[in-house]
């Protein structure tokens, strides 16, 4: 779409229109985008198409995309699918809205989330429940369950997630779409939660990143986002290294051992072993590795310090604490681990070390390969869930398994703050989209896009759902 904006063979004001009239005849059975912003959208392509006419570079400049609900922008709705926020409106853009908004693009609306994003669905009491384009009577994942949704069905170009439990990678995968959690220092952390404007350096694991039908415009705007926080910018700079391979034949690839905590469904495995055997075929390296943990002590680590990092910092006032206590938010973290809020300073401290001890282990482990090549979750989409997460299971080739256990395969990214990249691996025997993830070296979130980019190319692309056929990329 930016070529064609740059070639002159379409406007801004064109590119939105259509993306609007999109949104009007095929969201009403998706329900992705329920805050929709289209006067707003065609007044930013009309300063756009004015900026092109007098060369002005930007380089999303008149493109149009969609932020998930959660992310901070000036005067639209800030919920996080929390009933009790559902008038909080922030005065200011956090720094993700402020820099796609600087980079012009076009804001077509704000995306549907589950109540405050804590789950793999994107269903609240605040906006109701997005279906996958897919298969309605299906999730299109979560929490970034909207942008997904409408990612695939052709509604918006862009979208901006967050991820701390698979919140990008879970619904790419799901959608048939590629999803890059960034490094967890790679891009500000603030503004992706109602309240959450500042800056806390003792929350961690959490990132926002984007997601697209490209693993090109993966890239694209990542950069646009990528950099340090606004009190860091007059310290340092963000200096990314370049992918490790321009090829796939140049790349070490690690494929993930079977876990015994869980297994993933069975075509999804064969995926995985498909792609090892292409990876081969293509020259690259391949062998069964992973970095060397303790891998229940690394999930459990996880598990307690997501309860940790999801219920601090963020209730600073009478009307937050409500809210939060309302949507009964975390609880059942809480609950499986049995931890959380009782966790004291003592044991914070020593979990914080037990990371940086994983942490080493996956710088050594990639001075052996450059990625590690995992499913982004269990299976595809399951069908819609209600009642509480705990009392929920996963179908897997018809045995079930705790609901929670897909949280398996993003959280090795996740706890450690590596980069990882989810990409489409075709679709299983119901015509739905599988998805497999690249896990890289931290903050070399290049090496990972580039081999997403390398498969769009030569395995697997982005494919429209049948009943929502895709106009352009």
């Amino acid at each position: 779409m930016l070529v064609a904006l740059d070639n002159k063979t379409i406007s801004s004001t064109e590119l939105v229109e259509m993306h609007v009239q999109r949104i009007e005849e095929r969201d009403g059975t998706l329900n992705a985008i329920p805050v929709r912003t289209f006067d707003r959208a065609r007044e930013a392509a009309e300063r756009a198409d004015r900026a092109r006419a007098s060369n002005e570079p930007a380089p999303l400049l008149g493109l149009p995309l969609t932020l998930k609900e959660s992310t901070q922008t000036a005067g639209l709705p800030q919920s996080a699918g929390i009933e009790p926020l559902k008038d909080y409106r922030p005065a200011s853009d956090g720094p993700i809205a402020q820099r796609v908004f600087a980079a012009g693009a076009c804001l077509l609306g704000k995306t549907n989330i589950p109540v405050a994003l804590s789950d793999w669905q994107a269903d609240s009491p605040v906006y109701g429940r997005t279906s996958n384009p897919w298969n309605l009577e299906c999730t299109p994942g979560g929490s970034t369950g909207g942008g997904a949704a409408d990612l695939a069905a052709g509604m918006t170009p862009l979208e901006i997630g967050s991820d701390i439990g698979g919140s990008i990678r879970v619904p790419a995968a799901y959608c048939g779409l590629y999803g890059h959690r960034p490094s967890e220092t790679a891009v500000p952390r603030s503004g992706a939660f109602p309240f959450g404007d500042l800056e806390n350096l003792a929350i961690v694991m959490g990132v926002q990143g984007p997601l697209a039908r490209s693993a090109i415009d993966l890239e694209l705007l990542f950069d646009v986002v990528a950099g340090p926080s606004l009190d860091e910018k007059v310290g340092w700079h963000l200096g990314l290294p370049e992918a490790r391979g321009e090829q796939l034949s140049e790349f070490r690839v690690a494929i993930m051992p079977s876990l015994d905590m869980v297994q993933p469904s069975a075509e999804m495995r064969a995926k995985v072993d498909e792609l090892a055997v292409f990876l081969e075929k293509a020259g690259a390296k391949v062998g069964e590795a992973m970095p060397d943990v303790d891998r229940r002590a690394y999930f459990n680590d996880y598990m307690t310090l997501l309860a940790v990092s999801t219920s601090i910092g963020e209730s600073r006032s009478a009307r937050e604490r409500t809210a939060l206590e309302t949507a009964g938010r975390n609880q059942e973290f809480m609950d499986a681990m049995g931890k959380g809020f009782t966790l004291d300073a003592v044991d914070y401290i020593m979990l914080l070390n037990r990371r940086e001890v994983a942490r080493q282990a996956w710088r050594a482990f990639f001075n052996e390969w450059d990625v590690l090549v995992c499913p982004a979750a269990l299976d595809a989409a399951f069908q819609h869930h209600i009642g509480p997460q705990l009392d929920r299971a996963l179908n897997l080739d018809g045995t079930e398994v705790p609901y929670m256990l897909n949280f398996v395969y993003p959280m090795w990214a996740i706890f450690t703050g590596q980069p990882a990249t989810a990409f489409p691996a075709g679709l299983n025997s119901t015509g739905l989209p599988l998805g497999l993830q690249a896990i890289g070296p931290y903050l070399e979130d290049r090496t990972t896009m580039r081999f997403a980019q390398l498969l769009e190319r030569q395995w697997y692309s982005f494919t429209p759902p049948p009943s929502y056929t895709v106009r352009g990329a």
